[in-house]
């Protein structure tokens, strides 16, 4: 079955299935858990999950390391025809990023409150001032996606008292 004959929904849940598992490997590895995907042609080219602790790096957010995969399989700096599925609303670096490499959508799962850069505390995929604008579909599994967040600092705040 194509692309065009699954309905749009099931291939913005399917995708972000794989994301979730990107997600759980993060919280595996203590890790704030979210996932990322990014799909070409409707095969997934780009996989990233944070690393931060690991990598001793602020900047190894789930989305940047799946751009960074997506354009090593690509072989360039521009992800047109590209979606990413986050689990999370991307933060105002990786909503900068996403648009710097000009994807064409983004799919999120939850909201983020204290730091969304597409819908909660800024809109900078959509943003008029820029010069590449990111169609958005949020609320895509965010049930299962808010749950992973929840339950993973819900055990923070435990283990932490």
């Amino acid at each position: 079955m194509s692309e065009k004959q699954i309905p749009q929904i099931d291939f913005d849940e399917n995708f972000m299935a794989e994301a979730l598992k990107e997600a759980t490997k993060a919280g595996k590895e203590d890790e704030v858990p979210v996932g990322c995907v990014i799909v070409h042609e409707g095969k997934i080219i780009g996989r990233g999950h944070n690393r931060t602790l690991a990598l001793q790096d602020p900047t190894a957010h789930a989305e940047i390391l799946a751009i960074t995969a997506a354009s090593e399989h690509l072989n360039s700096w521009r992800l047109s025809g590209c979606t990413v599925y986050g689990t999370i609303e991307p933060c105002i670096m990786c909503a900068g990023a996403l648009v710097l490499a000009r994807v064409d959508r983004l799919v999120y799962g939850a909201t983020d409150p204290k730091f969304g850069a597409c819908e909660s505390l800024y809109n900078i995929v959509q943003d008029t001032r820029l010069n590449h604008r990111i169609p958005v579909s949020g609320g895509i599994l965010k049930d299962q996606c808010a749950k992973i967040m929840q339950e993973f600092f819900r055990k923070k705040r435990r283990n932490d008292s």
